[in-house]
């Protein structure tokens, strides 16, 4: 699909919007919209087929994400949105490494809920902020086997009121391979299958 290859390409050498200047920023944003006028899946939550499963993010506006690239001596790694259709559960990571031995991960589990055909209500439940090699971290996969199971992990794991820490995301292009969705912050997130 052309739109989908414009995207991608629009995407190319930002490092996930790190690098992106106003110019890109605006390309990427037209190329997102255009992308979404055709959505092969028009009521992205019922096709839990397409929506489960471990996601790469390729490109955020979000400044919350970008930000953890700022930590010192520290680098934004992967980042991860994992979607558990069964348990209704979705699982952000991201990996952080700099110093060697010093590889880190900030990851937040939440419960989500359909409130419409394009969007869920989120709400976080757990937070992990921990080095990688004390975690016993090794994939994404794996991390979130541990945290169904109940896992404490040595690090800063708390639990987030979900009163007070919660929000929304519309998915609003869904394919195979590539998600776009729109957050109530005003951020977009694009993201491609692993």
């Amino acid at each position: 699909m052309l739109g989908k290859a414009n995207l991608i390409d629009a995407i190319a050498g930002t490092n996930r919007g790190l690098l992106a200047n106003a110019a890109q920023k605006q390309a990427i944003l037209a190329a997102i919209a255009n992308l979404e006028d055709f959505n092969p899946t028009p009521r992205p939550l019922e096709a839990t087929h397409l929506l489960n499963g471990d996601w790469r993010l390729i490109y955020t506006s979000s400044k919350a994400l970008l930000n953890l690239d700022r930590i010192p001596f520290a680098k934004l790694g992967q980042i991860y949105q994992c979607i558990r259709v069964n348990t209704s559960s979705v699982y952000n990571i991201a990996e952080i490494y700099g110093l060697p031995y010093l590889e880190g991960l900030v990851s937040v589990a939440a419960k989500f809920e359909p409130v419409s055909e394009k969007r869920v209500q989120v709400k976080f439940q757990r937070s992990i902020l921990g080095l990688k090699r004390l975690i016993a971290y090794s994939s994404p996969a794996t991390f979130i086997q541990e945290i169904e199971s109940g896992k404490k992990f040595t690090a800063f794991d708390t639990v987030i009121n979900s009163d007070k820490q919660q929000g929304w995301l519309d998915i609003t292009y869904i394919d195979e391979d590539l998600r776009i969705g729109r957050g109530n912050e005003g951020s977009v997130f694009v993201l491609s299958k692993t």
